[in-house]
């Protein structure tokens, strides 16, 4: 072959790959996360803002530079209500080194009297905020309940477990190596 129809033929090749990249392409909005993306382990953790039950906004990102466990729960689930003590006794445990336990309730699936009711029965402590329009279960893409996120200090997510209950032992294991700073 000539030198020109060489030239010719690559840059025809390079066209029409190019060309097909451009239109085999998924649109993000074909996605299921819409463009999102997902929490993962060793990324910084998604801002969320939220109210407590008292009215208090609880913003994520104004808590970096202490220990934090995000936990998304609702009162009509029973791994969720089964795990809640360990929560608490973890909250109580942990005060001296600062973990901050977030319980983020998906009121829009649930009822404030309910959730009133759950946090006077299990002397929850901590904050439970209130998740009133699935904003923040959608940024966390929650699928499944509970659902808890470990954030270190530097708001880097350090483990996410989908479901439980979770065991206090396992509980306190993985806020022991989220203050070591283990991956």
């Amino acid at each position: 072959m000539n030198r020109n129809f060489r030239i010719f033929f690559y840059v025809a090749v390079l066209t029409l790959s190019l060309i097909w990249i451009y239109f085999s392409r998924i649109p993000v909005e074909a996605t299921s996360a819409s463009g999102k993306i997902a929490p993962y382990t060793g990324f910084l953790a998604p801002e969320i803002s939220l109210r407590d039950t008292y009215g208090n906004e609880i913003t994520l990102s104004e808590l970096r530079g202490r220990p934090v466990i995000v936990n998304f729960w609702a009162t009509w689930c029973p791994p969720c209500r089964a795990e809640m003590p360990a929560m608490q006794r973890a909250s109580m445990d942990y005060a001296d080194e600062k973990v901050i336990i977030l319980a983020v309730n998906s009121i829009n699936q649930d009822s404030l009297p309910a959730v009133t009711q759950f946090v006077d029965e299990f002397d929850i402590t901590f904050p439970v905020l209130l998740d009133t329009q699935g904003i923040a279960a959608n940024t966390y893409q929650i699928s499944s309940l509970p659902t808890t996120f470990f954030i270190g200090k530097d708001g880097i997510i350090s483990e996410v477990v989908i479901g439980g209950p979770m065991a206090e032992a396992l509980l306190k294991s993985r806020i022991d190596r989220m203050l070591e700073g283990a991956p």
